[in-house]
């Protein structure tokens, strides 16, 4: 399994029309072969100086895939690329983070 942590920011004041686009888009994901979890995540409140905030524009998505090769095969999914094609001119920057755990 691996896991995946793609931090996204959107252009000032566009989180929310970006997020609708996230959103339209999940039922999609989490039908792929291979998806185990897809899901945004933005800053918790009230949690205390501990945290490090990601800001009003920015979210997270949290994934975790079967392997490598469903992750792939998820880059390269038609919706993704309706997406992408949808969602460009709204993304400031985006940090995919692809991890595995170490026993």
């Amino acid at each position: 399994m691996i896991r995946v942590v793609a931090v996204i920011t959107a252009k000032p004041g566009r989180r929310d029309e970006l997020l609708a686009a996230f959103r339209a888009n999940v039922p999609s994901v989490r039908a792929e072969q291979g998806c185990i979890e897809y899901a945004a995540h933005a800053d918790a409140s009230d949690v205390g100086p501990v945290q490090a905030k990601f800001g009003s524009d920015t979210f997270v998505v949290l994934e975790s895939w079967a392997g490598p090769e469903a992750f792939a095969a998820h880059i390269a999914a038609p919706h993704m690329a309706a997406y992408a094609k949808k969602t460009k001119d709204l993304i400031a920057s985006r940090a995919i983070h692809v991890l595995s755990a170490i026993d």
